[in-house]
């Protein structure tokens, strides 16, 4: 078998992914750090979309302080491994990219607007790395529950496109998948993890090239 670093800039095959594990980590405490929401609920009325821009410590905080954002959380998603753990998905042997959660209500956000802070916040040309960071579980990713938040995302991604190859930049390797795949939340201390250690690790950062907002852009 190959070793784990082997692993960083491919996905596993099936056959070489860990096995994880049938249930759930430990239950979380479904209470949002910051604005005390649920982090898994129903939700009923809202929408709910999956970002993946590289560690999902600074991408979670990217998108709670947006007014309409009713809750955020932060899991695993788009690989082999069920019910992955954090060090499971770091060795590249689970396949899953660490990824937002974003709850909102479309009436006080659009989804243009999460789209826009989406692209700005991150550089979605690297492949299987974010900056320093490097492994398939910090590929760009973005996982659409409905049909028309996948218009808007491949709309948003094409208009992007074009920003990005007036300044240089190279093709877009971000994941846009319909319908989303399983989600796995991560495990507590994982959760609003810049909320409870306002020092800790921050490696979001864009490529300075703004995105147009809207699909007709």
């Amino acid at each position: 078998m190959l070793g784990i670093g082997a692993f960083k800039q491919r996905l596993p095959r099936p056959e070489e992914a860990l096995p994880g594990r049938e249930h759930p980590l430990p239950l979380l405490h479904n209470q949002h750090y910051v604005n005390s929401h649920p982090l898994k609920d129903s939700f009923t009325g809202l929408e709910r979309i999956r970002f993946a821009m590289g560690c999902f410590w600074g991408a979670e905080r990217k998108f709670w302080t947006i007014p309409g954002v009713y809750s955020t959380s932060v899991g695993y998603a788009g690989g082999v491994t069920p019910n992955p753990t954090y060090e499971e998905v770091c060795s590249g042997l689970t396949g899953h990219t660490e990824i937002v959660e974003v709850v909102y209500d479309p009436a006080i956000v659009p989804l243009e607007r999460l789209l826009q802070v989406f692209w700005e916040s991150h550089d979605p040309t690297q492949g299987m790395r974010q900056g320093n960071d490097t492994g398939t579980q910090y590929r760009s990713a973005l996982h659409a529950t409905t049909q028309a938040q996948l218009d808007a995302a491949l709309a948003s991604r094409d208009a992007y496109q074009q920003r990005l190859n007036d300044s240089g930049y190279g093709a877009i390797t971000t994941d846009i998948v319909f319908p989303a795949p399983e989600y796995y939340y991560a495990e507590d201390d994982h959760q609003q993890y810049l909320a409870k250690n306002p020092n800790g690790y921050c490696g979001i950062g864009g490529t300075g090239v703004s995105c147009p907002i809207g699909v007709d852009a």
